[in-house]
């Protein structure tokens, strides 16, 4: 396999997932769970789960600041579901998030599991029709920065995915469907990332 080092925190939730839909497009992710594996990093993902155990978590690795300076400093940071919840700057969690990404975000907006929904959407700037999204326990993106482009709204005009920048937002789980389109946003976003000459290694 080739393509950039990209990584997929592997603290909980489904970035097993995440890794196979990287495989399906010849792009070996690997495993982060330590501070030191985000070194040579050229994208990451937060994968969806449960969004305090992950922050929490995220504290006790002692990832959160690097990954904070990280994203800072320019890497491509893809949060799904919850790992959307942790990128955002505010959100309804009972302990501090990443505060990368200029959003709003608001966990379990269309209730429990048993609420779970698909649905088709069309998303400004990925060709190839609508993508068709699934949702579970998802959050919702109540409101975004200046700097923010909405990518996707549901039907009654609820904000489901977003990009700041190198920064990217999901409300649902691609790595749930057999569409690696999001798959390979990011790893165009990882390979601008590498070649880019300011870019900090």
């Amino acid at each position: 396999m080739t393509g950039p080092r990209i990584g997929v925190l592997a603290l909980q939730g489904d970035f097993a997932e995440h890794i196979a839909a990287f495989a399906r497009l010849g792009v070996e992710a690997v495993e982060i769970r330590l501070p030191r594996q985000l070194e040579g990093l050229e994208a990451l993902v937060i994968p969806g789960g449960e969004s305090t155990t992950i922050a929490r978590l995220l504290q006790i690795y002692g990832l959160d600041e690097p990954i904070r300076q990280a994203g800072r400093a320019g890497l491509p940071i893809w949060g799904t579901c919850a790992g959307a919840i942790v990128l955002a700057r505010r959100a309804d969690l009972d302990r501090p998030t990443l505060g990368l990404m200029d959003i709003a975000v608001r966990r379990n907006a269309f209730g429990r599991q048993v609420d779970s929904f698909e649905e088709e959407l069309s998303v400004e700037g990925l060709a190839g029709g609508p993508f068709h999204a699934v949702f579970i326990r998802a959050p919702v993106i109540e409101s975004v920065g200046p700097r923010v482009e909405v990518l996707a709204r549901l039907t009654d005009g609820a904000i489901v995915a977003a990009r700041e920048g190198a920064l990217l937002a999901t409300a649902f789980h691609p790595e749930l469907t057999p569409d690696t389109r999001f798959h390979a946003l990011v790893v165009e976003m990882a390979r601008r990332y590498r070649e880019a000459p300011a870019a900090p290694k």
